[in-house]
């Protein structure tokens, strides 16, 4: 089991953290094209699921998209009521994290950022102590 990488996003589509784990391959592009491709693929996915559902799954809360798998990686993903939107790639083999990433945004986001009078909300977080505590409780996971 392995933990690749996190993107926290803000409703607008700007990366606000990223943090890698084991990742082995490299995008090949700049950072910023990759945060943009990943919020276009969260999008996109989000917009399909919505349009091809069978049931209305959006006017009961924003569950409908949790998690996706490629041959290779499985995506995890969780979106406040807010619109910031969490996601961690992990490989095949690991179990829904959607805990997980509900405890990083309750636990760690809110306490170490939004709780943060240094800290803005709409930028880049620069917190040292955010980002130690993210690193901690990842490596702490059973997936890791």
């Amino acid at each position: 089991m392995t933990i690749y990488n996190m993107y926290i996003f803000d409703r607008n589509g700007t990366c606000l953290f990223y943090q890698e784990w084991q990742r082995n391959k490299n995008s090949g592009m700049p950072q910023e094209e990759e945060f943009k491709l990943m919020y276009g693929l969260i999008f996109s996915i989000k917009s399909f699921i919505s349009r091809m559902s069978p049931v209305d799954f959006y006017s009961n809360s924003k569950d409908g998209f949790t998690s996706f798998n490629t041959n290779y990686y499985k995506l995890h993903f969780f979106e406040t009521p807010s619109g910031l939107k969490f996601v961690l790639n992990t490989s095949l083999n690991v179990d829904s994290l959607r805990d997980s990433l509900q405890y990083i945004y309750n636990s760690i986001y809110v306490e170490y950022v939004v709780k943060n009078p240094l800290c803005s909300l709409n930028s880049a977080i620069k917190s040292e102590i955010f980002k130690e505590k993210i690193d901690t409780y990842i490596r702490g996971l059973p997936a890791f």
